[in-house]
């Protein structure tokens, strides 16, 4: 057996629904399963899906404020009014800011930008960078990404007499900002039919309405701001996406190239998540260290040079950004694993001095997926006597609404069920992680295990390279619409083996009826020491097309295992003990002896591990793993055995320190013999005469007493001092009543299906003792 490391939800689609759409649209079942688990059920919403085009694009005039948006913008640029652009510093709102400065620049605009410094400035509208824009002649200020939360910094541009469009996507307060015209998708007194745009969305709306036409150039940018703050996947979000990567793949810009080239890709090898783990994180990392106003700079130039010099300083930055996510990543791991020893408690809330407050999201999201709690990671500041910092949470624990209920010690804080960022008193952190400890006591031992969500089970024969290269007929894959997860049920392990340097890796063949299938577990080389040939498991994972030498092969990158089966290892004949014993999980284990002397043996290799059948009625918790040191009596002994303890793995070591397999038990042409030889002498001096004797006719001194045993058991001779004589008037009886031969036949025998069998055989005969008792314990 092999338990999941994460919980499997998997969702079955309606299998007619399927055949109908695969019929109707004629593409493989593997697509029509992805379209009807998504709720594509009918062939038209399907079709349209798989079809949709620029036509899908709404009007953007049917955003609440567009209007007085654009009229306030052209008379800024008819009067040549200074206008500043004020983004924001992560890859949405760079994105959103280099597509409102091309728009205006285009147009004739008088325009500039500016984005906060993460450190200095904080999030969103600030005073401070209103009135230096105002010291600067700014008369109009429109936001990209943000604004929605400003009221009281637009409410000092009123005063200033400065004039605000605010443009933001970001959740609604109770109250507006009082500004010129705030454009938003989810406007309360607005209707647009799409409300889940990013911040790079709604300012390519807005150039949208500028220009007057669809603004096709800007769309690459908007994917690439789009992916990155994911938002998901569906409406218009999608057609940007799909667009967006249909343009990137040819686009002239600059900067596309260059970032292309510190990614070490194509151009036109180009997908979603080139966007989302290539481009994304590098725009990401400057604004996370310093001013983001370069990555700005880069999407503007039409210099290739420049722009090959502005990607290259983004790449270092996030090589430096990835260096500090790793330094602080292992010193909060330490502090867990320091003041857990015995197990992480429902909820983790680390800090220390000197960590990046820029940073410490993605280090609290590696937290969360370590030790599957809700994370919080806080930077210290002792010179502010402050805590800022960031949280990631998981299912079953709303982390917006558990953080609300310390409001006392958060004067600062915001988010939503999943993620959240937060300032505080130094002071608080400790009665902060108490407090949030006790809140969590609700969560069961089930909520603390990882979920994966499985939508589309598959059968072997399903999957082919045409199946799999026809999915990016599906693409954009994100949030909203996740890359499709696999699943496949009841598929045997044909071969297994551990790969990579560290052996660390998983190489598997799986097979259902005649289709087969390459697996292969990044990571998962310890599975290889868990599964045996032949077994059936349950796999989840991503379906790939592997190319080598220009022969293309579907295979399957492994995410999770499991099986219900009981497996059996054969660890027979291996004399280090060393080299098996570390294979046997230290939980729920048992090394069994069955012979009072074979504990001695074992001793020095596992202390205190040995148990004996005597012992077996004292263990106080189920038996997984089960070690057989040597061979038990009998067949029916270890069947009982089995049965008692029910035991998942198997381990047969079988260790057997008079084997009598290959002595064999001697044919009855020579008993005959050696009972004529005997009768002949009139005696035989066994003590003097042994070893000449069994010479002479090639035996084994042990084979000659072996007869000699049975003679004398069933009576043919006496035994006095080593002289053996024939016995008056001896009863006939044929060899096998004689207790030493009876014995001799049924440890030939169990060696032969215990210890000397092939694994299959021995497989077979462990399944129907094993099966046996499962059917006894339904029944």
């Amino acid at each position: 057996m092999i338990e999941s490391k994460k919980r499997w939800r998997l969702t079955t689609p309606d299998e007619q629904l399927v055949q109908d759409i695969q019929k109707e649209l004629n593409i493989s079942s593997v697509l029509a399963k992805i379209l009807v688990t998504r709720g594509l059920t009918t062939t038209e919403s399907a079709r349209t899906f798989m079809e949709m085009d620029v036509k899908g694009f709404h009007d953007p005039y049917l955003m609440k404020d567009m209007n007085i948006a654009v009229e306030r913008i052209r008379t800024a640029i008819d009067k040549q009014e200074n206008i500043v652009v004020y983004g924001d510093y992560d890859a949405d709102g760079v994105t959103s800011t280099t597509v409102m400065m091309t728009v205006l620049e285009d147009l004739g605009a008088k325009v500039s930008f500016m984005i906060p410094n993460r450190f200095k400035h904080g999030y969103g509208p600030n005073t401070e960078l209103f009135q230096q824009a105002f010291d600067n002649g700014t008369k109009l200020i429109v936001t990209v990404d943000n604004g929605i939360s400003g009221i009281e910094q637009v409410e000092f541009a009123n005063r200033l007499g400065m004039d605000v469009i605010i443009s933001d996507h970001h959740d609604i307060g109770e109250q507006l900002p009082d500004a010129l015209a705030v454009v938003h998708p989810r406007h309360p007194e607005g209707n647009y039919p799409f409300g889940e745009l990013a911040g790079v969305g709604v300012a390519f709306k807005i150039a949208h309405a500028l220009y007057e036409e669809l603004p096709d150039h800007l769309i690459e940018l908007t994917a690439i701001g789009t992916v990155a703050d994911l938002v998901p996947l569906h409406g218009e979000n999608r057609l940007f996406v799909k667009e967006g990567l249909a343009a990137l793949v040819d686009s002239p810009r600059p900067a596309i190239s260059a970032l292309c080239e510190v990614s070490g890709i194509k151009q036109q090898d180009i997908t979603e998540e080139t966007l989302g783990f290539m481009f994304g994180p590098r725009i990401n990392a400057i604004g996370r260290l310093q001013d983001a106003a370069p990555a700005v700079q880069l999407f503007l130039t039409d210099d290739s040079v420049e722009a090959r010099s502005l990607a290259s300083g983004l790449d270092v930055l996030n090589k430096e950004r990835q260096a500090i996510v790793k330094q602080i990543t292992e010193e909060a791991m330490q502090q867990v694993e320091q003041r857990y020893p015995n197990g992480v408690p429902r909820v983790l809330v680390v800090a220390q001095e000197g960590w990046n407050p820029g940073v410490v999201g993605i280090v609290a999201s590696k937290l969360t997926e370590k030790f599957y709690r809700p994370s919080i990671v806080l930077s210290l500041n002792p010179e502010t006597g402050k805590a800022k910092g960031s949280a990631r949470s998981i299912d079953g624990f709303h982390l917006y609404n558990e953080l609300a209920k310390n409001r006392n010690i958060l004067p600062h804080f915001g988010g939503h069920p999943m993620a959240a960022g937060m300032t505080l008193e130094a002071n608080d952190v400790d009665e902060l992680r108490e407090r949030l400890i006790e809140q969590a006591a609700n969560l069961t031992e089930e909520d603390l295990l990882p979920v994966v969500d499985i939508d589309i089970p598959l059968q072997l024969d399903e999957i082919d390279i045409t199946a799999i290269e026809s999915m990016r007929l599906l693409a954009p894959f994100g949030m909203g619409f996740a890359k499709p997860k696999f699943y496949l049920e009841g598929v045997h392990v044909s071969s297994i083996r551990k790969i990579g340097a560290a052996q660390n890796h998983l190489k598997m063949e799986l097979t259902q009826h005649a289709a087969t299938l390459d697996a292969v577990g990044f990571g998962l080389g310890s599975v290889g020491d868990e599964l045996t040939p032949n077994v059936k498991i349950d796999v989840i994972g991503d379906l790939q097309v592997n190319e080598w030498n220009g022969r293309k092969k579907p295979q399957l990158m492994v995410e999770d295992v499991r099986t219900d089966q009981w497996q059996l290892f054969d660890i027979r004949g291996i004399r280090q003990v060393s080299r098996w014993s570390k294979l046997i999980p230290n939980e729920h284990q048992v090394f069994l002896a069955f012979k009072e002397e074979t504990p001695a043996l074992f001793q020095s290799f596992l202390p205190e591990k040995i148990c004996t059948l005597d012992q077996l009625d004292n263990l106080t918790e189920n038996v997984y793993h089960l070690v057989l040191l040597d061979l038990p009596e009998s067949e029916e002994q270890l069947a009982e055995v089995l049965g008692k303890l029910q035991p998942k793995r198997i381990y047969a070591h079988f260790h057997a320190k008079d084997s009598q397999y290959f002595e064999q038990i001697p044919t009855r042409e020579q008993f005959k013999w050696l009972f004529g030889f005997i009768k002949k002498r009139g005696s035989f001096d066994f003590t003097k005469n042994c070893d000449e004797l069994a010479k002479h006719k090639g035996w084994t001194r042990e084979s000659l007493f072996f007869m000699l045993q049975v003679f004398f058991e069933l009576g043919f001779v006496t035994l006095n001092n080593g002289i053996t004589e024939i016995a008056q008037s001896p009863s006939k009886q044929d060899l096998s009543e004689a207790p030493i031969y009876k014995q001799r036949e049924q440890q030939v025998a169990l060696e032969q299906k215990l210890l000397y069998a092939s694994f299959k055989d021995l497989k077979e005969w462990f399944d129907a003792k094993v099966s046996a008792k499962e059917e006894e314990i339904w029944i």
